[in-house]
């Protein structure tokens, strides 16, 4: 049995090398045209090319999304983009429309087709209808349970996808009109505005009947697969994916982190004890910026679930430094400031090969060589003296102590 595929969302060329870099098997990035993200900072044909070619250096795969709901304007161009994809070495594409399978084959025969979740696809019969259209992958819709899901799995031949982090759609989804209604933003074309995460004031014709200091939102918690990951193995799922094309280079890198490392040890061990499961919960949570559950997997979906107040929405700023490279010969860092952070204060750093290794903040220089007491200037280049080795593509955060 193949080992268990980690799929990791990027929204530009540099997020797509942290998710390899930190142990992605596979990235899924979109192009400016034809992808459900248009709102992301997305990868222009130089940056594709780019990206194939660094992760073919680390045995990965890249995956282009093509994912809206096409309206006869939008084939403008297909064609001639899926030669390119084939050409530059893309292995599949994301898609939502069948009738791109038959256009995919013509022009790119060795990219494979993988069905998006926007199909909603829930049952074994679903699946196996899609592989005889000639699907190569499904990506089941976020509304199966662990249960369903191994249903599936033990009733198709094909492989199956299945999302373990990240965001979740109020709608089956992607399904949802309320962006294009209210913004002529169209959610099935790439540009959802989030409207379920608005606040909302409730009314009975004129009379207001909700509590005006409590808006309502119809957003629910993010996904946080953690505990199904051994089920999701043993299913034979082929492949794990995080949803976050939108989210920041710090997410990608620390949620990609924790996942490859809690599969790696269920494979050398087996199984996860409750401590350790509960180690990587708590290192997920520090890339958590909206209360999280497991949504429908339980099979259980009661009120506890949704956001209706406020709807937990915010930023962390944890995450105060990127490293740019290290002098060796002198134990300095070059960093670049993305949070505020002080001499003297606890720091943690993590990367591909260095798990969560603590230093005080002591001597800080700028580029002319001028002590630094406070860094408070976003996307500064500091030197930085530090107690270990680091490399670049680590990034530094505040240290938490439970």
């Amino acid at each position: 049995m193949n080992k268990i595929e980690l799929l990791a969302p990027a929204k530009d060329l540099n997020k797509a090398k942290i998710a390899i870099m930190y142990g992605a098997d596979a990235v899924y990035v979109g192009g400016k045209f034809y992808s459900l993200r248009s709102r992301a900072s997305n990868f222009d044909l130089k940056d594709l090319e780019e990206l194939s070619r660094f992760a073919k250096q680390y045995g990965a795969r890249v995956f282009v999304t093509v994912n809206i709901v096409f309206h006869d304007s939008d084939y403008y161009g297909i064609r001639e983009y899926l030669r390119f994809l084939e050409k530059i070495g893309i292995d599949a594409v994301i898609i939502s429309s069948l009738a791109l399978i038959p256009v995919v084959r013509q022009e790119a025969p060795h990219i494979e087709c993988h069905i998006s979740t926007q199909l909603s696809s829930l049952n074994s019969s679903a699946v196996r209808t899609l592989k005889e259209f000639g699907a190569d992958r499904i990506v089941l819709g976020r509304e199966a349970s662990m249960q369903q899901i191994e249903q599936i799995a033990r009733k198709v031949s094909v492989p199956l996808e299945v999302f373990i982090h990240g965001g979740m759609c109020s709608n089956y989804s992607g399904r949802c009109v309320l962006s294009n209604r209210m913004t002529l933003r169209d959610a099935n074309r790439g540009g959802c505005a989030h409207s379920c995460r608005w606040k909302y004031k409730l009314y009975d014709g004129d009379e207001l009947i909700s509590d005006p200091e409590c808006l309502l939102s119809m957003s629910s918690k993010d996904l946080r697969a953690s505990a199904y990951v051994e089920r999701m193995i043993k299913s034979g799922i082929a492949s794990l994916k995080i949803e976050g094309r939108m989210k920041s280079e710090y997410y990608i890198g620390q949620v990609v982190k924790t996942y490859r490392k809690m599969i790696d040890e269920i494979y050398e061990k087996g199984s996860l004890t409750s401590d350790r499961l509960a180690y990587y919960d708590n290192e997920l949570s520090k890339a958590e910026n909206r209360p999280s559950d497991d949504g429908f997997l339980s099979g259980d979906c009661d009120n506890s679930k949704h956001l209706y107040g406020v709807n937990g929405a915010g930023v962390t700023h944890d995450y105060v430094a990127y490293v740019h490279a290290f002098d060796s010969s002198r134990n300095i860092a070059v960093i670049e400031i993305k949070n505020i952070f002080a001499k003297g204060d606890e720091l943690e750093v993590f990367g591909p090969k260095i798990d969560n290794k603590h230093f005080i903040a002591e001597v800080m220089f700028d580029e002319k060589y001028n002590l630094v007491e406070l860094a408070n200037k976003p996307t500064q280049l500091l030197l930085v003296r530090m107690p270990f080795a680091v490399e670049k593509g680590d990034m530094i955060r505040k240290a938490a102590h439970e």
